[in-house]
């Protein structure tokens, strides 16, 4: 078995999208980067790294056998055995895991692009003894509170982040159902067609409006989000702490 040693990783725990699974260019210098002292390296068909990456389904047994205590994080002088966490590739992407002890992949992390490098390196010069599923991995499906990668295509973490406080809003909007309500928020988003939205009933104005800010991110949408979260703490306290950030962040690249 082959291992990477001091790899630098930046956890996503529960992610069961890979879009939220953050690149390397996207690492805030708030992230809690951990360093693992040895991560064992293999290689997986593409469907299995899609389970991995977009998923959080049980891992093939063989697999996390071959894996158990083979990773280690160190910690002040002792080394930490890590019950199941492996590096994996299907030869296109790469991506790290940490089961945290269960059986499935609840902490994820890309790599820094160097040690990125180092693994299609390992894995070119070597025999592959891939693991695979062999059944085909059904279609996973979507909703408001979990889109579509498509729909997520192009952003970046920031936008990512506050298009899915948008749709936590949009959500609260539906399970309310007020239609005096979802006709003032969709005036606000087309004040152009307030005549036609005074004819729509609920369903029709929430329907809209969700179809309207699904897709893509612009500056409109910006607004929007920051007017109509006015007055939740919840949802004012995701949108500060991402306001916060500097919008064209990039982590310190580690050489």
């Amino acid at each position: 078995m082959q291992y990477l040693h001091d790899v630098w990783v930046n956890w996503f725990e529960g992610e069961e999208n890979g879009y939220n699974v953050c690149d390397f260019h996207e690492w805030r210098k708030h992230d809690g980067i951990e360093i693992l002292d040895q991560v064992p390296v293999i290689h997986v068909n593409h469907t299995l790294f899609d389970l991995i990456e977009n998923d959080l389904a049980d891992l093939p047994k063989k697999m996390l056998d071959h894996i158990k205590n083979r990773a280690y994080l160190r910690k002040n002088q002792e080394r930490i055995p890590l019950e199941y966490a492996c590096i994996v590739t299907d030869s296109k992407e790469v991506l790290v895991f940490d089961t945290m002890g269960y059986h499935i992949p609840i902490r994820k992390s890309r790599l820094i692009p160097r040690q990125e490098r180092l693994v299609y390196e390992m894995i070119d010069k070597t025999v592959k003894p891939t693991f695979t599923i062999d059944t085909k991995k059904t279609e996973k499906s979507h909703h408001i509170l979990s889109l579509s990668p498509k729909e997520m295509l192009g952003l970046t973490r920031r936008e990512r982040q506050l298009k899915q406080l948008l749709m936590m809003t949009l959500d609260q909007l539906e399970r309310t159902n007020n239609k005096e309500e979802l006709q003032y928020w969709l005036t606000e988003w087309a004040p152009q067609r307030y005549h036609a939205i005074r004819k729509m009933n609920e369903d029709t104005a929430w329907h809209t409006l969700y179809q309207e800010l699904v897709s893509g991110w612009s500056i409109g949408h910006e607004v929007f989000c920051k007017k109509i979260i006015k007055g939740q703490p919840f949802f004012e306290k995701i949108w500060e702490l991402e306001e916060s950030e500097p919008k064209n962040q990039t982590y310190k690249r580690i050489l």
